[in-house]
């Protein structure tokens, strides 16, 4: 993990001495033990949070309908991160147009089973509406403010939670972010804490190794200027 890590310890032990939060991304493609993830729990210090993206069974094959059985195996395996599990993921396919009331069911079921944050990374024009916007706000749902965009629309007003997913602009998962990127964005995390939101910043930008200079990098900014990434 380079120089900035310690060389003692598994990754995620290295890692979280250094980063407070890490995103479960592999959680998308397969479900893990319930004894995987207390191993997780314990690998970390007290302060750090995971957020874990929600199984692609559930978003993009069954598509937001009759998951009571996935959704209940999902939230019970990754529930024994306990009080170190701080957001849940739910990215949704392009081709996933709103409708009202499957997303109105989805949304609330999930919010009435876990009491963590929630963000939506909608990827089709028609959650970009207030009709959507509206549905997700009853939950509770924030957005995911992405880069880049998914499509071009405007962007929500900021909720609660502000969650960021950088996935590397302009080549996706693999440019770096300039340091002129970082310092605006640093601003806007101390702006958003300011006002009393939570913050969370992931890096996606992983295919030739930028996500983690990058998110050291912020992190030094944001430590100056009093934010905190987590």
């Amino acid at each position: 993990m380079g120089e900035h890590f310690p060389t003692t310890g598994t990754h995620l032990e290295r890692y979280a001495r250094v980063l407070p939060a890490v995103e479960i991304n592999s959680s998308f493609y397969r479900p893990h033990r319930p004894a995987t993830y207390a191993r997780w729990r314990d690998s970390v210090p007290e302060t750090f949070r995971f957020t874990v993206k929600v199984p692609r069974v559930i978003t993009h094959e069954l598509r937001l309908r009759d998951v009571h059985e996935p959704l209940a195996r999902f939230l019970g395996e990754a529930g024994h991160l306990e009080a170190k599990l701080g957001c849940l993921l739910v990215q949704l396919p392009p081709s996933l147009k709103l409708e009202p009331e499957v997303a109105r069911a989805f949304f609330q079921s999930l919010r009435e089973r876990t009491r963590v944050d929630i963000v939506c990374e909608p990827r089709h024009p028609t959650w970009f509406t207030d009709e959507a916007r509206q549905v997700l706000d009853a939950a509770g749902i924030a957005y995911v403010k992405a880069d880049p965009p998914a499509v071009s629309a405007p962007q929500p007003p900021d909720a609660e939670v502000v969650y960021y997913r950088l996935h590397g602009s302009p080549k996706m998962y693999y440019s770096a972010y300039s340091e002129a990127y970082l310092d605006a964005l640093a601003s806007e995390i101390s702006s958003h804490e300011q006002a009393g939101r939570r913050v969370w910043c992931i890096f996606d930008n992983t295919a030739e190794g930028a996500a983690q200079p990058n998110a050291l990098s912020l992190l030094r900014r944001a430590m100056t200027c009093g934010s905190n990434m987590d």
